[in-house]
């Protein structure tokens, strides 16, 4: 499933079979766009500035990343965010807060690691705009941080952030259903930023007015509490678990500190069961720390959690404030 899926994603001559249907995909998705431009369609405008973070492709880039930096940039300049999501994969009712100990299986795995880790209020809810009144009719942020919901032009925005993995890029270019794109490539010039996961590894071009983010380890954490006092060092031989959108980066970044890796991919937003988290032969069990959301509980003893950061150039911050100057100040 998973040769299948990168298959698609690359542009196997199978899949040329489906380009009609995505003329049609096309076709429609920039109706809708230019029916909202327009002003036929009507998105709703929040009182405050909405940042969105999202992607042209199907999958995950790394906008997680991304959105907590940008949480932490903004609180360090004296704004209140606060973070709305869909909730992929969570069945809670809409809008829900998001807490620390809120269940992944009702909010969602990344809508619960952005709370516990940005300390910010974080709702859910497919409609963006609903999720927005509720953050500003119960707290006092005065700034939106949407993860997610490019797409979504309901919620009308004054800044875009274009996430693209650098390894894999825009795939084949083209466009659902025969390709991984969402939109098409000419999208991203109406971007305000387009952030590149990684080196970019391509044939293509960079895209244009694009900024590197490098994603920098943190220290491996416990999730049971049996397991040991000191993580193992390299080059010990570890089970690595990833149900994220491009499991390789995460095995790629444990070969690259050293470590021997025993691959175990899963898909994107896999709801996790005990027996899925008992390998052989025995060894340690590391995974992102998405997926330790889910398995705290279920991990067995000598099981590691690894955060990361985002690491953006001035230039992107730079651009960003600009964006925000038009806005109230920070302190008013």
């Amino acid at each position: 499933m998973i040769v299948w899926h990168q298959r698609w994603h690359d542009g196997h001559p199978l899949f040329a079979l489906l380009l009609p249907l995505s003329l049609l995909f096309g076709l429609i998705t920039a109706l809708r766009r230019q029916l909202y431009r327009a002003g036929l369609l009507r998105g709703w405008r929040a009182p405050v500035p909405v940042i969105v973070i999202g992607n042209i492709t199907v999958g995950g880039t790394g906008k997680t990343p991304v959105t907590l930096a940008v949480v932490e940039q903004l609180r360090q300049a004296g704004w209140r965010p606060a973070i709305v999501s869909r909730g992929y994969g969570g069945d809670a009712d809409y809008p829900c807060r998001v807490l620390p100990d809120s269940p992944a299986a009702e909010v969602g795995d990344e809508p619960l690691l952005l709370a516990r880790r940005s300390g910010v209020p974080v709702v859910v809810d497919p409609l963006r705009a609903r999720a927005v009144r509720h953050v500003l009719a119960e707290t006092d942020s005065n700034v939106i941080v949407c993860d997610d919901g490019l797409q979504h032009y309901a919620l009308a925005r004054d800044v875009e952030i274009v996430v693209i993995d650098g390894q894999r890029g825009l795939g084949s270019g083209w466009l659902l259903p025969a390709g991984p794109l969402r939109e098409g490539m000419s999208r991203l010039a109406s971007a305000d930023a387009v952030v590149i996961n990684g080196t970019w590894s391509r044939p293509e071009p960079v895209p244009a007015h694009a900024h590197v983010m490098s994603l920098l380890p943190g220290s491996w954490q416990p999730l049971a509490a049996d397991t040991p006092q000191q993580p193992p060092q390299p080059p010990a031989t570890v089970h690595a678990m990833a149900g994220i959108g491009h499991p390789p980066r995460f095995f790629a970044q444990l070969r690259q500190a050293g470590f021997t890796v025993i691959e175990h991919p899963f898909p994107d937003h896999h709801a996790y069961t005990v027996d899925e988290l008992h390998f052989t032969p025995p060894a340690p069990l590391v995974m992102t720390e998405k997926d330790a959301v889910k398995c705290r509980g279920l991990a067995p003893a000598d099981s590691w959690m690894v955060p990361v950061q985002a690491m953006l150039p001035p230039l992107f911050w730079q651009t960003l404030m600009t964006r925000l100057a038009a806005w109230r100040p920070p302190h008013a």
